[in-house]
């Protein structure tokens, strides 16, 4: 049996502005769903831990909200976890935009990066979506001139190309010491936590404009049914404006119906059981701006200090 110095680990931080694909590739590099992917930005507000061991070497994967200017509490915290999640790693990944030019947004990365004095490994997503493949070489030229990356690997969380390579360059990044986790941990996110995402990932994908980033969404009961293969979930969904929990209900409820059928069937392909999901839906105005609130549905209170 190999002596547990001999295993290797590393904190890998995933950063990048947002809806470039961070999570759909933590999600992709761990082969199963732990942090919710959506077409809007933002999607990310807590620091999603995922882990992915190979043999002797595992990798501590910290997803973050994309880098934003914040318009109130919940953007500041969001911001700031960006800003931790850099801190104390041994490597950072910053994902980028495939045939997309280096931002301001992308460069203050870049020097936060340099400042921690880590190894980088430059992602370029979406490749699947470039026409011209001359972009892609212009774009690594780029970038390579603004760092000095450990890798710069062009990948597609879409259709999985590149993964392999960009793989075995964060696992070079390992290095001994031990692992951190049992080597059949996918995340250290609680139970709850993975419930209330995946209930705000389907309001982001069935619901526009503005109401998404409005909802906080709160697990009041998460326990198995006493002698039975049943995970009963009671949920509430809270948003911001009257006018918003009448769309979330939908007409004759038909929407909020729609929210908790797609959820329900996520957490029992997750929890491998039949779940019994109910669901409410609450008003609790300009939450977002209000750190009591903010609190009570889970966000890091030192965060808000």
């Amino acid at each position: 049996m190999k002596n547990s110095n001999e295993k290797k680990s590393a904190f890998i931080a995933i950063v990048g502005r947002p809806n470039v694909g961070k999570s759909s590739l933590l999600n992709r590099l761990l082969g199963t769903k732990v942090a919710i992917v959506s077409s809007k930005p933002q999607t990310t507000r807590n620091r999603i831990t995922g882990v992915l061991t190979g043999g002797d070497t595992q990798l501590v994967f910290v997803d973050t909200p994309g880098m934003h200017k914040p318009k109130n509490n919940l953007g500041k915290y969001m911001v700031r976890s960006v800003s931790e999640s850099i801190g104390g790693v041994d490597c950072a990944m910053l994902v980028v935009e495939a045939g997309r030019d280096a931002g301001e947004t992308e460069k203050r990365l870049i020097e936060k990066i340099k400042q921690m004095e880590i190894p980088a490994i430059l992602a370029i997503n979406k490749i699947d979506t470039l026409r011209e493949k001359e972009q892609l070489m212009k774009q690594i030229l780029d970038y390579s001139s603004l760092a000095d990356f450990a890798a710069v690997v062009p990948v597609s969380a879409q259709d999985g190309s590149g993964l392999s390579d960009l793989k075995d360059e964060l696992m070079a990044q390992a290095m001994e010491g031990g692992h951190f986790f049992e080597d059949d941990t996918l995340t250290d996110q609680p139970e709850r936590v993975l419930a209330s995402e995946m209930i705000r990932e389907k309001i982001l994908r069935l619901c526009d404009k503005e109401i998404p980033h409005g909802i906080a969404v709160v697990i009041e009961k998460m326990r198995m049914r006493e002698g039975r293969d049943i995970l009963d979930v009671d949920a509430t969904i809270y948003c911001e404006r009257e006018t918003h929990k009448r769309i979330l209900i939908g007409k004759n409820g038909a929407m909020l119906k729609k929210i908790s059928t797609y959820s329900r069937q996520d957490m029992e392909r997750f929890f491998g059981c039949k779940v019994f999901l109910q669901t409410w839906i609450k008003v609790k105005e300009d939450w977002r701006n209000s750190v009591q609130l903010m609190r009570n549905f889970g966000y890091d209170e030192k965060d808000f200090d």
